[in-house]
């Protein structure tokens, strides 16, 4: 084996670097890849690993503050988490429960790590009372956007997603960043790792530009007015 990708999991890129201290590996993760002792540092990453970090489970805030924006007399947000996946579960309840305090929201955290657990979770929205979902930045999810889009819409619920793909399908609005560009920057990393280049000497990548999608049909079934202020900062609208 010459290069070992892990990809699109948190969980992946960590059981690659405990299976080996030797091949060149690379990996694309949304977390801090320093705070999970991924890498040394962002620059010179040590070792025998680097790659790319959409930093997509920081903005768990910043989701929040999106779907306050568009619902602001909301006072109740759900937040779907999966606990099969610590690190980025952990951070993202906290992040949001720092900013739902902040913003005198109550936050109920949902909690799945299968198919059947995403359907059982989303069924409870209507009894905890939630005004709206914050899907979190986790590979499951992300795997499931077409599903999640058809049971909020199902539950008439107003949600937001970290994939743009959610809004595609149907889904009221994401933010995060491109899973396209992530895929791509970290394959040139593995075709130079192919090459010989040593992963301590390639600096971890950070994707920067985030997309923010807003589907006005979903909206308007709804009953929802999304803001011209929102509709302006969005890099996608679909009509």
């Amino acid at each position: 084996m010459n290069v070992i990708a892990a990809l699109g999991s948190t969980p992946a890129a960590l059981a690659a670097k405990a299976a080996t201290s030797t091949i060149p590996t690379v990996f694309y993760v949304g977390t801090d890849p320093v705070k999970i002792g991924l890498v040394a540092n962002f620059h010179r990453p040590g070792g025998n690993i680097t790659g790319v970090t959409t930093l997509n489970v920081q903005i768990a805030a910043k989701r929040l503050e999106l779907v306050h924006e568009l619902l602001p007399k909301a006072t109740v947000i759900a937040a779907l988490i999966n606990p099969a996946n610590p690190i980025v579960a952990e951070t993202s309840e906290r992040d949001l429960l720092a900013a739902t305090r902040t913003m005198g929201l109550q936050l109920h955290v949902l909690r799945a790590s299968t198919e059947r657990e995403i359907k059982d979770a989303l069924a409870t929205l209507a009894q905890v009372q939630a005004n709206a979902l914050i899907i979190d930045a986790d590979a499951l999810f992300i795997s499931h956007t077409k599903e999640l889009a058809a049971l909020t819409a199902r539950y008439a619920m107003p949600a937001i997603h970290a994939a743009r793909d959610f809004v595609v399908a149907g889904g009221l609005m994401s933010y995060g960043n491109s899973p396209a560009e992530s895929y791509r920057q970290a394959g040139v990393y593995a075709g130079r790792l192919l090459k010989g280049e040593k992963p301590a000497d390639l600096p971890v990548q950070q994707a920067t530009k985030v997309n923010l999608a807003i589907n006005l049909k979903t909206a308007k079934t709804l009953g929802l007015n999304v803001p011209n202020t929102l509709i302006g900062r969005a890099d996608d609208v679909i009509e």
